[in-house]
C-alpha cells in the first residue's frame, strides 16, 4: 500500500538530486537551501526504510533501490505535469500541447519540414520546440519537461530508461571555407593538424565517433584545436578563415547546398551513426505525438541519402 506520508516535494526533491548528481546544483535548480533538500530526502529515505543514494564530497550514486525509485518516481511526475498541462490545454480550448528538443544537426535539416507537415495534421496543437545538448535533452525527457526528443543514439548510458526509433543515419563532415587549400586534393588526415581544428567538446554525441575515426587515423588532439559545437559561432568563423570543422552533416547541409561551406573529401565512415525518436516506453503517447512521429517519418524519407 501506498505510504500516505510521501509528498509531491518528496518525489520533486529526489529527482532534481538524481539528475543534478549534487546537492548544490539541486538546489539551485529548486531554490531550495542545502539543509532543507538534505532534509528532504532523509524524511523520504526514512519513509521508505532504505538509503536511496550515497552522499560524498563527489557528488551523489544512487543505490539500487534509487535506481528503481528514480524509474518510476520520474514517470509519475512525469505523468502529473502531462495531466496539469491537459487541464490547462483544454481551459485554453482543447489543443493538446506537444514540447519537442531535438539536436541542432536535426533542428536544422529534419525539423523545419517535418513541422510543416505536422502543422497540417495537427494545426490545433500547441507545439513547444527546443534545440540543445544530448545529455540536457534526454535528462528533461525522463522528468518529463519534453515529451519526445530528436536526435543521435547516445551511448548506453546515456540513452537508459528511454525508447529509441531510427529515423535515418547520419555522419559527420569536415568543412572548410571553399577555398581553403585542402579543397584543391584529397587530403591526407595528417595533413589537418596544420589548421586551427573546431572540434565537438566532450559530451557531444558525436565526440566518441570522432575520437574513434581520429585513433584509427592514427592520429593525436589535433594541435591547434578548438572545443566547439556551436552552429551559430562554426558559420561566422569558418567561412574566410582557414579553419576546418567536424560537425554532423545536418547542421551544415544548407551552408554546403548554398556554397557557404563545403566538405574535404575524407572518409568519415566510421562516424556514422543513428538518428531517431527518444520518447519514455512506458508513457502512452498522446495524439499529437502519435502524429508528430508520423510527420519525422515521412520527413525523414525526403533526405537526400549521403
Amino acid at each position: 500500500m501506498l505510504d500516505r506520508r510521501i509528498k509531491l516535494r518528496h518525489l520533486e526533491a529526489f529527482a532534481a538530486i538524481a539528475r543534478a548528481g549534487t546537492l548544490k546544483s539541486a538546489c539551485a535548480a529548486l531554490n531550495l537551501s542545502q539543509p532543507a533538500l538534505s532534509k528532504t530526502l532523509k524524511d523520504l529515505e526514512d519513509i521508505l526504510g532504505a538509503r536511496l543514494m550515497h552522499r560524498d564530497r563527489g557528488g551523489t550514486q544512487l543505490t539500487p533501490e534509487g535506481e528503481v525509485f528514480l524509474e518510476f518516481s520520474a514517470q509519475s511526475l512525469a505523468a502529473l505535469r502531462r495531466g496539469v498541462e491537459g487541464v490547462g490545454a483544454i481551459r485554453a480550448g482543447n489543443a493538446e500541447v506537444l514540447k519537442v528538443g531535438s539536436l541542432p544537426s536535426v533542428a536544422a535539416r529534419l525539423m523545419p519540414p517535418a513541422v510543416a507537415l505536422f502543422r497540417r495534421l495537427s494545426p490545433d496543437t500547441r507545439l513547444t520546440l527546443r534545440d540543445g545538448a544530448h545529455e540536457a535533452l534526454t535528462n528533461d525527457l525522463r522528468s518529463g519537461a519534453l515529451d519526445m526528443v530528436i536526435g543521435r543514439m547516445g551511448d548506453p548510458d546515456m540513452m537508459q530508461g528511454l525508447s529509441f526509433t531510427q529515423l535515418y543515419q547520419e555522419h559527420v563532415v569536415c568543412v572548410a571555407d571553399p577555398a581553403h587549400p585542402l579543397q584543391a586534393h584529397a587530403p591526407d588526415p595528417s595533413e589537418l593538424g596544420k589548421w586551427p581544428v573546431l572540434y565537438p567538446p566532450e559530451g557531444a554525441a558525436i565526440r566518441p565517433l570522432l575520437d574513434r575515426w581520429r585513433l584509427a587515423q592514427g592520429l593525436g588532439p589535433f594541435p591547434t584545436q578548438i572545443a566547439c559545437v556551436s552552429g551559430a559561432f562554426g558559420r561566422s568563423f569558418v567561412p574566410g578563415s582557414d579553419a576546418l570543422w567536424f560537425i554532423s552533416e545536418g547542421v551544415v547541409a544548407q551552408d554546403i547546398a548554398q556554397g557557404r561551406l563545403a566538405a574535404l573529401a575524407l572518409d568519415l565512415g566510421l562516424t556514422s551513426g543513428p538518428v531517431g525518436l527518444m520518447t519514455r516506453p512506458d508513457d502512452a503517447p498522446s495524439r499529437s505525438q502519435h502524429l508528430f512521429a508520423r510527420a519525422l517519418a515521412q520527413a525523414a524519407e525526403t533526405l537526400p541519402i549521403s
